[in-house]
């Protein structure tokens, strides 16, 4: 492979599969409707006008204040309102977006997936081969022929011996 990222695995708990993390979203999303913030933080201003207000005991200035809330309150409905219908398009958009992304994420880490499989049979078969090869040099017995066939030598000819015979010739070699 000639990548030097490290194989996905089951058992991942990695968070390189995300694109955008909750501070690139939050500003992402004051840069697209900056009139809610705005209208959250003059609801805000308002409340504490009243409260301050009613502490103080001025009538008049808590009535405006919590005029001023509602206004506040509308102003930021509106904003919402007509933030969502405006970039509602633009939503769709990166739904699909998001939506072909995670797709192929989810076909790359399958491919990937796959690959860390094949490469440990790999790893297996070699390590299984290794060790029986060990095995038949301790035992001292001689390497397995590449392959038997089950036609005779000659035509006409009938091989010698049944069929487990001919099987341990292809497991321990012709004797």
């Amino acid at each position: 492979m000639s990548n030097s990222t490290p194989l996905p695995s089951s058992f991942d708990g990695d968070t390189d599969f995300y694109e955008e993390n909750r501070w690139q979203k939050l500003t992402r999303r004051l840069k697209e409707e900056p009139l809610i913030p705005l209208g959250c933080i003059l609801t805000s201003l308002a409340l504490v006008g009243a409260s301050r207000s009613i502490r103080a005991g001025d009538h008049n200035r808590t009535q405006r204040m919590f005029r001023a809330r509602i206004y506040a309150q509308g102003f930021t409905l509106l904003a919402m309102v007509a933030g969502s219908m405006y970039w509602d398009s633009d939503r769709k958009k990166r739904k699909e977006f998001e939506g072909v992304l995670a797709e192929t994420k989810a076909k790359e880490k399958n491919e990937a997936w796959i690959r860390e499989l094949e490469a440990r049979d790999e790893e297996e078969k070699e390590m299984r081969r290794a060790r029986d090869e060990r095995r038949r040099r301790a035992e001292g017995r001689p390497a397995p022929k590449a392959v038997v066939t089950d036609a005779p030598a000659e035509e006409g000819e009938k091989p010698k011996g049944g069929v487990m015979e001919q099987m341990s010739g292809l497991v321990w070699g012709k004797k």
